[in-house]
């Protein structure tokens, strides 16, 4: 982080707040993020140009967020000696190829092999951008920077993804993974430049230096704030599988259970990403200060709208107003998690709380995404939106138990 020497005589100047650096790193989310999620939209066209089956398409979000949750923390602590800014830029690079590779892939196999690549790129992304937002900034600014870099993965569902089901659509699917990886080498470029220095190492120096903590080690946990990490880890991991199990397969639900044209899936794919982005602004206008209400009150409007999907699918008009208001509720959600992580977690584990964040909220992509393609073959389209109420009503009561794990580790 740079540093500004104060005049002779005066007080010390107030450091910036850091937006260009916040604004590289939520683009770099949007981009990384956009590469994850662009089959979502493009599951019929995948299929046949594959000659697999939806379920199968559905299974490249599984083979990707598996490479997530098996390598995201392994790698992270493989790396974590590597300067922060370097070790961006290099994953974002990865991300590219492995966008291009897909692209270009001439069998569902190979397509396989660049998703697991790019999902082992991505893990490490995670694990060090939470991290790096929150070393730009002093401890009360958290939250601010925080949901600055997570609104870059709110604008990949309100633009990018939307934009790579139209543009598949026009051109081909091939197109938009072609244009993600080019996209990501100018995202690299842009952190080379622009991106702020910071430097994580001088959080393992104190964490591995002093005799308390050695002597802590021996008695026990680490650090006291751990379960707090893993409880929130658990959360957004339920949360994840339930929504997952649906939106991986909300192309083809709107198309045969609520009579959307296919060339209309895009548009109504913005206006939820629309809908994520008010529920971004929502989270930090509203409840910055309340998360855990926020996040009951998101849970809660989620699991209604949802609900209504699931009753009125025929209906467009009361299906489409509902998936706008899921749109907004479950914006607020992956913005206020990972808030509330960083709030949670000392300095000393940030960057491996975000690691474990990371491989929790992957491991809910994959494991919802699989859930959701074994319930499709089984049972149809029409039993996915039950799974999302399902894996909600437990969210709910993981984050009413949330609040008394924190005081425990408060008085730690």
């Amino acid at each position: 982080m740079t540093t500004f020497l104060p005049k002779t005589g005066s007080a010390p100047a107030v450091k910036p707040f850091p937006w260009g650096g916040l604004l590289v790193l939520a683009v770099s989310v949007f981009l990384s993020v956009t590469a994850e999620m662009i089959p979502t939209g493009l599951l019929p066209e995948m299929s046949s140009g594959l000659g697999v089956s939806e379920s199968q398409v559905g299974l490249l979000i599984s083979f990707f967020a598996f490479a997530v949750v098996l390598t995201s923390v392994p790698l992270t602590f493989l790396f974590r000696r590597v300067p922060r800014h370097l070790l961006l830029m290099m994953v974002l690079l990865a991300i590219a190829v492995s966008s291009i590779v897909g692209g270009l892939a001439p069998s569902f196999e190979v397509l396989v092999v660049a998703r697991v690549v790019g999902g082992m790129a991505h893990g490490v992304f995670w694990g060090v951008v939470g991290a790096y937002s929150a070393h730009l900034v002093p401890k009360e600014q958290i939250g601010r920077a925080v949901a600055i870099t997570t609104g870059g993965g709110t604008l990949a569902f309100v633009l990018g993804v939307p934009l790579a089901t139209t543009v598949g659509h026009a051109f081909g699917w091939r197109v938009p993974f072609l244009g993600i990886g080019a996209l990501a080498v100018l995202g690299a470029v842009f952190i080379w430049l622009l991106l702020p220095r910071v430097d994580h190492r001088k959080h393992l120096e104190v964490s591995t230096d002093t005799k308390a903590l050695r002597a802590e080690r021996r008695r026990g946990p680490l650090d006291p704030t751990i379960p707090v990490v893993a409880l929130i880890c658990i959360l957004v991991a339920v949360v994840m599988i339930g929504n997952y199990s649906f939106y991986t397969y909300i192309a083809p639900f709107m198309i045969s259970e609520m009579g959307v044209p296919e060339g209309q899936i895009g548009l109504l794919l913005l206006v939820y990403g629309g809908a994520g982005a008010l529920g971004v602004l929502a989270a930090g206008a509203v409840f910055g200060r309340r998360p855990t209400t926020g996040l009951l009150i998101a849970l809660g409007a989620t699991g209604a709208s949802v609900l209504l999907i699931a009753l009125f699918a025929a209906n467009p008009v009361v299906a489409i107003g509902a998936f706008f208001v899921w749109g907004v509720a479950f914006g607020v959600i992956p913005t206020l998690l990972p808030t509330r992580l960083m709030h949670e977690a000392s300095p000393a584990i940030r960057d491996s709380a975000s690691a474990f964040y990371s491989t929790a909220f992957n491991a809910g992509i994959g494991l919802g995404a699989l859930v959701g393609g074994i319930f499709l073959d089984s049972f149809g389209l029409a039993s996915l939106p039950w799974i999302y109420l399902i894996g909600l009503a437990v969210g709910i009561g993981l984050l009413i138990a949330t609040p008394a794990l924190t005081r425990r580790a408060q008085r730690s």
